[in-house]
């Protein structure tokens, strides 16, 4: 019988594979027919069911009296990396452990492809999580942590070994395999937790905070690595974080939650740029917030009138504006231009940031602009760039 190598690699990683045209996937069977052709269908059916991605419905969860999780409907795109993203006690730890299996909510569904894995156990679903603290085993070495799933699989030495070598090759692992984890550094500790998770090539790895305890340097390279993995594996990725920085870098949707719900969900540059809440305005990056009365074709404003792109759904309500969004200008602009007068300058090294009174706004600028406090400034809030808030 002949075997399409493509398939059969695929397949091996199912529930169960034999050379008998069936395979079992998902508590589903496929049977096919080699010599017509069919194999290629079968890789294409499962294939489908594996781009339906993670979908949750409707997750509630409560700990005694305390309701952590309130009406949770979001969907994880296959190959994607979503970011949940919140202070501490939003709840989004409790959702990644509802996902991994290790919490089961009180209300709601958990579909991975098109099958309820709601109340499946933690072991058998096709999801690894890489903790906080990376939990490697202080007493094993570095091959030894990364091929112990695999073995309490019982899979075989030579697939092992195979499997782990090429973690080791992809996360630049190669020569750290002898030593123990008190001998790497936090950034090496990381890489070998991932290649741990990803070498039982699960659909989806869950990632709890997982750059919390590296410093600022080291953090802001492995956000990068980190990306740059996802994207080359094209596996499905959901990290949970409270730095809208690095929720930013690496995601390509992000979920911002708040008192156990999610508030607003979209591609990452979507979220940033239109905020629909003034929470969401200051906790994603830093915002300026101007309430007004709508009037004509912009709002009446403390700081004067300011027209908008197109009018709010409210008569009082609330704008934002990045504060890199904020232009200076050498003269007075005709369309929202504002007058005002430095009053406390940070220098960031490129950047200052410059808060402008009376009007109260903070505006971001190149370091190579030489302003001091007292300063008289011209700026320009585009229409463009005012964000109409919801609430």
């Amino acid at each position: 019988m002949l075997y399409n190598k493509e398939i059969y690699s695929f397949a091996r990683q199912c529930e169960n594979f034999n050379r008998r045209n069936t395979v079992v996937f998902r508590g589903l069977k496929f049977s096919y027919n080699a010599a017509n052709g069919q194999i290629k269908k079968l890789y294409n059916k499962i294939g489908n069911i594996l781009k339906n991605g993670l979908t949750l419905e409707g997750i509630n969860k409560k700990f005694g009296e305390t309701e952590t999780l309130k009406h949770i409907w979001l969907k994880a795109k296959a190959g994607k990396f979503l970011t949940l993203l919140g202070p501490s006690g939003c709840g989004k730890t409790t959702l990644l452990r509802i996902i991994a299996g290790l919490e089961i909510p009180d209300i709601g569904k958990v579909i991975l492809g098109n099958q309820d894995i709601t109340m499946m156990p933690a072991e058998k679903r096709e999801i690894n999580i890489v903790f906080q603290n990376y939990a490697l085993f202080p007493h094993l070495n570095i091959f030894e942590n990364i091929a112990f799933g695999l073995k309490a699989r019982k899979f075989p030495k030579a697939i092992i070994k195979k499997r782990v070598e090429k973690k080791l090759e992809v996360l630049a692992l190669q020569g750290f395999e002898n030593r123990r984890p008190h001998q790497l550094s936090g950034g090496q500790k990381q890489r070998v937790a991932l290649a741990r998770a990803l070498v039982n090539e699960p659909e989806v790895l869950l990632l709890d905070e997982p750059m919390s305890a590296l410093d600022a340097r080291l953090r802001a390279k492995v956000q990068v690595e980190l990306r740059r993995l996802q994207q080359k594996l094209q596996k499905t990725f959901i990290l949970v974080t409270h730095d809208q920085d690095e929720a930013l870098v690496v995601s390509d949707h992000i979920a911002v939650m708040k008192e156990g719900r999610i508030i607003q969900t979209g591609a990452a540059s979507e979220v940033y740029d239109n905020p629909k809440t003034e929470f969401v305005a200051e906790f994603l990056g830093a915002a300026n917030l101007i309430k007004g009365e709508a009037s004509g074709e912009g709002i009446k404003t403390e700081i004067g009138f300011l027209k908008l792109k197109k009018m709010p759904a409210w008569i009082n309500g609330t704008v934002a504006i990045r504060p890199e969004w904020i232009k200076i200008r050498e003269t007075m602009p005709s369309i929202n231009g504002i007058k005002g007068k430095v009053a406390e300058i940070i220098y960031r090294g490129s950047e200052f940031d410059i808060r402008l009174q009376p009007c109260n706004l903070r505006v971001k600028t190149s370091a190579y602009r030489n302003f001091k406090q007292g300063d008289e400034i011209f700026i320009e809030l585009a229409p463009e760039e005012l964000a109409i808030l919801d609430e």
